[in-house]
């Protein structure tokens, strides 16, 4: 049996039938300080909820997977230290033993299909790192939308990543890449990149109707539904694409590798924008959780 537990408000929404929306955790203990972390994650759950649906964010805690938290639960994981940053590799370790870990975008969308929630905002997705023909670091989050039936709406692939090399291998696995409301690949905190989405939509319905045909069609796998950032809120490649190379080469120096890439990478370029990346960062989440929530609702019309 797995330890699973849904919180007041998931359990309600699953027996009426109300719109779901995954949320991740590793935002909130791995992505900001306290008590920032949980004021951005109330926020986001509040969007959906504005947006008519609920939100569910995951976690591990003392061995139970959690499917929505309430608010005492979403304080204490925001102000908890040693926090596991969890993916498909050691998702059910952490349950086994007891632990406490937060829901990366692979054991997200793993735990959401469990619960059956289709839809799951989060910011960007992981992909191939740079340098990746020689480290092989490519994110679990690229198989994962290859075999679990989620949309994930994001800003597209992390800008620190090689986006181009991150495309090919989510084309390679038959994973459908859909830009929302334009034909360019969004980076991010930027809103375009020189890079051609495989796929272009421009309502939740038409997303919708996507991911239905998929399971009709038998097809595995979720969608990624690249969303992208506020015009108002985003930094553009010109002033971006300086600064994480600046940031990649101070990592090389340091001898950065592995799972420290990327929360190393993301400081120091909080760092060298004078923390214009977390405002624009939270505008993106914020923007993401609303889209999902329209999916989210699309989906139940036509369940």
């Amino acid at each position: 049996m797995i330890p699973l537990a849904y919180s007041a408000e998931v359990t309600k929404a699953r027996s009426t039938g109300a719109a779901l929306v995954a949320l991740e955790s590793t935002i909130i203990t791995h992505g900001m300080p306290y008590p920032q972390n949980l004021e951005v994650a109330r926020q986001v759950e509040e969007d959906i909820r504005a947006a008519g649906a609920v939100p569910a964010t995951i976690a591990v805690m003392n061995g139970t997977l959690h499917i929505g938290l309430d608010d005492d639960q979403l304080s204490q994981l925001a102000q908890s230290k040693g926090v596991a940053k969890l993916s498909r590799a050691d998702m059910a370790a952490c349950i086994a033993t007891g632990g406490t870990g937060a829901t990366t975008v692979a054991a997200t969308m793993i735990a959401a299909q469990l619960a059956g929630i289709q839809v799951f905002a989060t910011g960007g997705i992981g992909g191939v790192h740079k340098g990746a023909e020689d480290s092989f670091d490519i994110s679990a989050d690229l198989m994962e939308l290859a075999q679990t039936a989620v949309t994930v709406v994001a800003a597209g692939a992390k800008a620190i990543l090689d986006v181009a090399k991150t495309l090919e291998v989510l084309e390679t696995q038959g994973v459908p890449v859909i830009a929302y409301g334009q034909d360019a690949f969004p980076a991010f905190w930027s809103r375009g990149s020189k890079l051609r989405a495989p796929l272009r939509m421009d309502d939740a319905k038409q997303i919708a109707r996507a991911h239905q045909m998929r399971a009709a069609l038998g097809l595995p796998g979720g969608q990624l539904v690249a969303n992208p950032i506020p015009e108002a809120a985003e930094i553009s490649a010109a002033i971006m694409l300086p600064i994480i190379a600046t940031a990649q080469a101070d990592a090389d120096r340091a001898g950065i590798s592995g799972k420290g890439v990327t929360p190393y990478l993301l400081q120091r370029i909080f760092e060298l924008t004078e923390g214009r990346s977390l405002t624009a960062n939270i505008a993106l989440v914020r923007n993401n959780a609303q889209l999902a929530a329209q999916i989210a609702l699309e989906l139940g019309k036509t369940a």
